[in-house]
């Protein structure tokens, strides 16, 4: 997705900071369109009409990236959840016009009745006082209250979020059941234990395997990688057993600070230099 690529003109302010968020996520990852989509499960097709503004992203999908890039999530699902308020917004303003207008003819027919020469008036019942029709003028009123009903119920709606946008940089965000898709496709979740075995640095995940591992590689030797880098003062992304680009750039500098072959290819000498 070049990053130059103008968002339509039409897309909402909220939904139009989401997406800048996103594509700035995703210039600093320096993944493809191809690579985010074996990430995240979602298709390459649908990460360029989300990046595109031209279809709003799905929660998983927006916690889906900020956990390949190792971001806080928090803020990003807060503008998520404020875009898909302002859009869902908009979609219902055209049926309450509708439902207005409908009115407006309900009361027009009882202020001008038919035409007396299409059909044959009914005589009066003298007994039977007429009915009292609504001036057209009093009409404006209650189309002016049902304006400020709905501008009223949008504004509590914005700020409600806002509050909870603001309440995530100071309490815990709160813990969601993942749908079925999500789980299926969320890699396992490694915790680094950083301990001197034997004289050699352990993260306590791999035990001890020097395996060589390379670019797109997956699993516990990935990750008790990112941890001996993380020990080494340098930040791979996230601890996600994944050899992504954050990961390998990791590797690449490490390699160089330690006067090896800055391969990007973690093998023997590598792993010892990394245990130490």
């Amino acid at each position: 997705m070049p990053r130059s690529k103008t968002l339509p003109a039409e897309l909402d302010a909220e939904a139009r900071q989401l997406v800048a968020r996103l594509r700035r996520l995703k210039d600093c990852s320096e993944l493809t369109l191809r690579q985010l989509a074996t990430k995240t499960g979602y298709s390459a097709k649908s990460w360029e009409r989300y990046l595109g503004g031209t279809s709003l992203p799905p929660r998983e999908a927006v916690e889906a990236l900020a956990r390949i890039t190792g971001t806080d999530p928090a803020p990003l699902l807060a503008l998520h959840e404020i875009a898909l308020d302002t859009r869902d917004c908009h979609r219902a303003r055209p049926a309450a016009q509708q439902q207005d207008e409908q009115r407006e003819r309900e009361a027009e027919e009882e202020t001008h009745p038919a035409d007396p020469h299409s059909e044959p008036l009914a005589t009066p019942d003298a007994r039977t006082p007429p009915r009292a029709t609504e001036p057209a003028s009093a009409r404006f009123p209650h189309l002016a209250l049902t304006a400020g009903v709905a501008a009223l119920a949008v504004a509590l709606s914005a700020a409600l979020l806002l509050a909870l946008r603001l309440g995530h940089d100071e309490a815990p965000a709160a813990v969601t059941a993942p749908s079925r898709s999500a789980a299926a496709s969320s890699p396992p979740s490694y915790t680094c234990r950083i301990s001197r075995i034997d004289g050699r640095w352990s993260a306590g995940i791999n035990k001890g395997r020097n395996t060589e591992i390379v670019y797109g590689a997956t699993g516990a030797d990935v990750a008790e990688a990112q941890c001996l880098l993380r020990r080494a003062g340098i930040t791979p992304g996230g601890i996600d057993g994944m050899f992504g680009p954050l990961t390998l750039r990791a590797v690449k500098t490490f390699q160089q600070r330690a006067g090896l072959a800055v391969d990007g290819m973690l093998g023997p000498r590598s792993w010892k230099a990394l245990r130490g």
